[in-house]
C-alpha cells in the first residue's frame, strides 16, 4: 500500500456516526474475505465477521462461480459491531489504513478482477453519506500515490460464504498465502492500533 504518510498518523474521519444504535453492520470488500476477515476478527466491539458474496444475485453467490470474475460479485465481509464500542468511522478507518490497499481498481496485488474490487456496501443514507465523506477526505489530503478507487455500492443482499472459509486465517495460519497477505495486515492492525484490540 503506497501511503504518503506514518501508519500512526492516518486520520480520523471528520463525520462520523454518532448516537447508532446496536448492534450494527456493514458490508465491506477489500479483496480476499480471508484476509479482511483475520484483521477485523481482533477488533473491540465487533461482535462478528462473516465472509461471503455482494453485488449480484444468489443464484451465482458461491466461490467456485465468483472466482470466474464473470459475475458482479465481490468477495465481501459482513461487519456486526456494536457501537457504544467501536463507531462506524473508526471501522472505515481500518478499512482504508490496514485491511487492504483501496487505490487498486479491480485487483488487490496479485487477485485480479471484479471480485476483488475495494467496495463499501452500505445499507442506508448514513453510511453511504460517512463513507463518501471519507473518501473525499482521504483523496484531499493525498494520503496515497492515487486516488481512492473504492466504490459505494446499495447493499441488495449479502451472501455468506461457503463454511470453509470462515475464520480461514485463524484455522490455517501456516497457509502461504495466509502468511504472505492476512498475516502482515493482521500485524501491523496490532502494531498500530494496540487500543482496538479485543483482550486477549
Amino acid at each position: 500500500m503506497a501511503l504518503k504518510i506514518d501508519p500512526w498518523s492516518f486520520p480520523d474521519p471528520e463525520q462520523d456516526l454518532t448516537g447508532e444504535k446496536g448492534p450494527a453492520t456493514i458490508v465491506l470488500a477489500g479483496g480476499c474475505f480471508w484476509c479482511t476477515e483475520a484483521v477485523y476478527a481482533e477488533v473491540d466491539g465487533v461482535l462478528s465477521v462473516r465472509p461471503g458474496y455482494a453485488g449480484d444475485t444468489e443464484d451465482r453467490a458461491d466461490y467456485r462461480t465468483v472466482c470466474t470474475g464473470r459475475t458482479r460479485h465481490a468477495e465481501a465481509i459482513e461487519v456486526r459491531y456494536d457501537p457504544a464500542r467501536i463507531t462506524l468511522g473508526q471501522i472505515l478507518k481500518l478499512f482504508f489504513s490496514i485491511a487492504h490497499d483501496p487505490t487498486q481498481k479491480d485487483r488487490q496485488g496479485a487477485d485480479v478482477g471484479p471480485q476483488y474490487r475495494s467496495a463499501i456496501f452500505y445499507a442506508n443514507e448514513d453510511q453511504r453519506r460517512i463513507a463518501a465523506a471519507y473518501i473525499a477526505q482521504i483523496d484531499a489530503a493525498r494520503l496515497f500515490d492515487g486516488p481512492v478507487q473504492t466504490t459505494l455500492e446499495p447493499l441488495e443482499a449479502f451472501y455468506v460464504a461457503e463454511d470453509y472459509h470462515h475464520d480461514y486465517a485463524a484455522r490455517n495460519p501456516q497457509q502461504p498465502y495466509i502468511r504472505a497477505v492476512a498475516e502482515p495486515k493482521v500485524k501491523k492492525l496490532r502494531e498500530v492500533h494496540r487500543d482496538l484490540l479485543k483482550a486477549s
